[in-house]
This record gives structure tokens, sequence and C-alpha cells, in this order.
């Protein structure tokens, strides 16, 4: 417990401190990875975001959407670095959609949190036909 009452999630990465007026905001890696998530899977042509290890596709069968599945981000000194595996559409053109994820994602997570985005590696890590094409 914090001293405000809260549960304290151990293992936690705090990606940024602030010091304002009235006391410390603190950015968690949590936020970042749900950020990214987020504005990956709003691009045209992802249908969604796949695990990183096999523990992450295990605990997701046990759970609702989770933003930060298939998200890491490693720190850097003035930097962050992000690497998204995805899984896309058949028929779309995957650089395209990488190239868009990579841009969404870099002005989310600068725009709404201010933190220099290194690179974004995107993984492509399958491919699935969302709707059938027999006629």
């Amino acid at each position: 417990m914090d001293q405000f009452g809260n549960g304290v999630e151990r293992g936690t990465v705090v990606a940024q401190e602030i010091q304002g007026p009235y006391g410390k905001i603190a950015i968690e890696e949590g936020v970042i990875a749900t950020i990214s998530g987020v504005a990956a899977t709003e691009c045209y042509g992802l249908v969604g975001m796949a695990p990183r290890n096999i523990q992450e596709g295990l605990s997701d069968l046990l759970r609702r959407e989770n933003y930060e599945r298939g998200v890491d981000i490693q720190f850097n000194e003035d930097s962050i670095s992000i690497q998204l595996y995805i899984v896309v559409e058949y028929g779309v053109k995957i650089s395209e959609v990488a190239r868009n994820v990579q841009e969404r994602v870099k002005y989310a997570v600068e725009s709404l949190l201010g933190l220099k985005v290194d690179r974004i590696n995107v993984k492509v890590q399958g491919v699935r036909v969302t709707r059938p094409t027999r006629k």
C-alpha cells in the first residue's frame, strides 16, 4: 500500500517523473504500452496485437482486450524504443500498414506524454483472413 491507501503493483517501471507545483506526476511503463497499443489498433489493416511470448498468450485467454499486449518498451538515456508485435489483415500491403503503425504510435506517444521516441520496430507475427472471399 502507498501513502494514499492504493495498492502498488510491483515491477512497474516509472518512465517519466515531473515535479509540478502541487506534487509529483509519475508516468508508468504500462501507460506508454497502452497508448501505443490503442494507437496501433486504430490503423487500417491491423487485425490485432500478437502476444510477445507464450506466457502472455495464455494469460490473454483469461481476460478481455488488453492494449498492452504485443508492446515492449525499452528505455534509453533520453528517449524510448518501442517494439510492436502485430497481426495484419490478408490482402493489405504489409509495409504500408507497418509504416502507418510506426507513424501513429510515434505521434501518440510524443504528443500525449511528451516522451522522445527513438525508434519503433514492428514485427508482423501473422496474417489473418477476416472475411471469406467465396462468391
